[in-house]
């Protein structure tokens, strides 16, 4: 139930892209229109400033006087003629010659304040109880031989923001008209787009990860390139995951039948044997293969971290410090089987790069086999040198004979020496079993070399 309510609950990519691109058109039309209205109120501002200059140079070239006309216009009067528009508003027209009103289109003379500056200039005036905002332009001629005459034309404020918004609409209108138009454009658009995605889709869906299948390389476009590389990366990483624990399970498998095979046999042997003799051998078997299960599933656990090395951080690591540190951890066991441990180092430190910890690792593992399968009395050395090259080597060794055997079938070393291979390997380093000098019969070296060694 919650999987199939989270199903319902995810939306569409193409509804969400689609609702977020009408969001976007929607501001880019409001912003539209706000910037419509302002150029247009900006405009008609200007033509209107145009007009009452034209319209007060006309005045002033008047020759003849005009009568006095005081008294307003009335509503309703034929003033004004049929073809009047938004376009064409009506203009107050106050006109003194020799400081004497001689037209007053609309009563607004005493109204005006006096005197009244010449140019542009916006006004407030109070008529009838109700203030109307003017914008005035006053000009003034004195001709050689006449008369001074002043003229201020005016016009109502309102009729400005009147003719700014029908400029905005017939701007705007158009988008509103076309905005469903748009829309439902807007969405096969994003739908047509987002076809590539919906294939990839399928594609991942219909993926075989068990068998390590990969998407295609070739994507039509270079973002679907890089979700497919990130996709393949990590089929890669799953597959090599699922080695890793095939190979672990495994390896736990072989290491562990023989031991646990013994154990059975051992504990058996305790429940029938009648001689305490018998009894007590066995059981001490039973002790010695239980303790050698332990260090297998120790070895094993050390080689499932082993597996996982990315999460470890490179750091300076001085190998003559660390061999240090192993043989002094070593030591009660060596004593305890009649082996002898050495040193053998530079005084001053040999420094690599690598991870400590699996490094540490790596060489106990190398010395604990050279004690667990060599017989009493074996010297036993780790020997750290660098060459003049840059080639540094740690190297394990021992004098001890082994059965005769080959080191890979010695029991127990196949763990051991998987853990110090798969760690070498990710380091970069070599691990080299090549013939020691004399009296060294035995030698496992770790050899870093600078166009190998991995860097900080």
């Amino acid at each position: 139930m919650p999987h199939s309510r989270q199903a319902r609950e995810t939306r569409a990519l193409s509804r969400h892209l689609w609702q977020w691109t009408l969001l976007a058109l929607a501001a880019v039309w409001f912003t539209l229109s706000a910037v419509a209205y302002y150029t247009g109120l900006h405009e008609a501002g200007e033509v209107n400033d145009g007009q009452l200059v034209s319209a007060a140079e006309l005045l002033l070239r008047m020759n003849e006087a005009m009568p006095v006309a005081l008294a307003p216009i009335l509503p309703g009067s034929t003033a004004r003629g049929p073809d009047v528009s938004g376009y064409s508003p009506e203009l107050h027209v106050v006109v003194w010659e020799q400081g004497q009103v001689t037209l007053d289109t609309h009563g607004l003379m005493l109204a005006l304040p006096a005197p009244l500056a010449l140019g542009h200039q916006t006004i407030t005036v109070s008529r009838e109880e109700r203030e109307t905002r003017l914008r005035v332009y006053t000009a003034e001629i004195t001709p050689p031989q006449g008369n001074t005459r002043r003229v201020s034309v005016m016009v109502d404020v309102s009729r400005l923001k009147a003719l700014a918004r029908d400029i905005a609409e017939h701007m705007v209108r158009p988008a509103i008209v076309l905005l469903p138009l748009i829309a439902l454009l807007l969405g096969w658009v994003i739908r047509r787009g987002l076809r590539p995605v919906d294939q990839l889709s399928a594609e991942i869906a219909a993926l075989n990860v068990d068998t390590g299948q990969m998407l295609a390389p070739n994507q039509p476009f270079r973002e679907l390139v890089s979700t497919v590389e990130a996709i393949n990366g990590l089929v890669q990483r799953l597959q090599v995951q699922a080695q890793r624990e095939r190979q672990f399970a495994s390896d736990v498998a072989h290491e562990l039948r023989t031991p646990l095979t013994a154990l059975v046999l051992q504990a058996r042997l305790v429940r029938e044997a009648n001689e305490p003799a018998q009894r007590g051998a066995a059981a001490e078997q039973v002790e010695q293969q239980a303790l050698r299960c332990g260090r297998i599933l120790s070895q094993l656990l050390d080689l499932a971290r082993a597996q996982n090395l990315d999460r470890y951080t490179l750091e300076q690591v001085d190998l003559c410090a660390l061999a240090r540190n192993v043989l002094s951890e070593q030591a009660p066991n060596a004593h305890g089987l009649g082996q002898e441990l050495g040193l053998e180092a530079p005084a001053t430190p040999i420094r690599v790069n690598g991870h400590v910890t699996m490094l540490t690792l790596a060489v106990r593992n190398l010395v604990d086999n050279a004690i667990r399968h060599t017989p009493p009395g074996t010297q036993i050395e780790v020997r750290i040198e660098q060459n003049p090259a840059g080639n540094t080597r740690l190297s394990v060794l021992d004098d001890g004979a082994r059965a005769g055997a080959s080191m890979a079938n010695q029991p127990g070393l196949g763990i051991g020496l998987t853990l110090v291979r798969r760690i070498a390997e990710w380091h970069g380093i070599a691990l080299s079993t090549a013939p020691p000098l004399a009296p060294f019969t035995t030698r496992f070296a770790l050899i870093w070399t600078p166009d190998k060694a991995p860097t900080i």
